[in-house]
């Protein structure tokens, strides 16, 4: 979306302050869940792993932390360290993020880069069908998105990075980088 349509980070901000995302909240758990199953399966015990675009209600990182992994938190509002993006990480989440993303070719370059050999990337989006569905699609009106994906961006996208990819559901890609 060209950049004269993008929010001020202010109001960014404020939209997502009014999200009631919480991990005492089982319905959130269940549609995080989408994303968390099968990276579940997939990670050797004791991982660590980096919950990407965390948000003001942390639940993902809680979740993979029940299970027995360590988790660190970015969030360019709410958990703003940047040297949890110097280090190097099993896996990577980013639920609910890519679709804010105002420069995403730049961010995928950088997980890419803190993601280990083997690890996962998992990323949480709804995914554009088709031109004339996107006419009539819900989550282009939210003035938060400004970018948008489909199958053919993620198998782009996959070749790009040289990942191995995995289209699990309609809103829940992951991506493995070689060993």
């Amino acid at each position: 979306m060209p950049e004269a349509f993008h929010l001020t980070a202010e109001e960014e901000k404020a939209q997502y302050d009014l999200h009631e995302n919480s991990p005492d909240d089982n319905a959130y758990r269940a549609f995080l869940s989408r994303l968390y199953l099968p990276m579940l399966e997939l990670l050797p015990k004791n991982s660590l792993g980096l919950d990407f675009g965390s948000g003001p209600g942390p639940t993902l990182s809680i979740m993979f932390e029940e299970a027995g992994h360590r988790m660190a938190l970015f969030d360019i509002f709410y958990a703003q360290d940047k040297t949890v993006l110097t280090r190097c990480y099993d896996f990577i989440t980013a639920t609910e993020v890519v679709e804010h993303l105002a420069r995403p070719a730049d961010i995928f370059t950088r997980l890419w880069g803190i993601l280990k050999p083997g690890g996962w990337l998992g990323i949480m989006t709804k995914r554009v069908q088709n031109r004339a569905a996107f006419a009539h699609w819900h989550y282009k009106n939210d003035p938060t998105h400004i970018a948008f994906y489909s199958n053919a961006t993620f198998c782009w996208l996959a070749d790009e990075l040289g990942a191995e990819l995995y289209l699990m559901a309609p809103d829940v890609v992951l991506m493995r980088k070689a060993a």
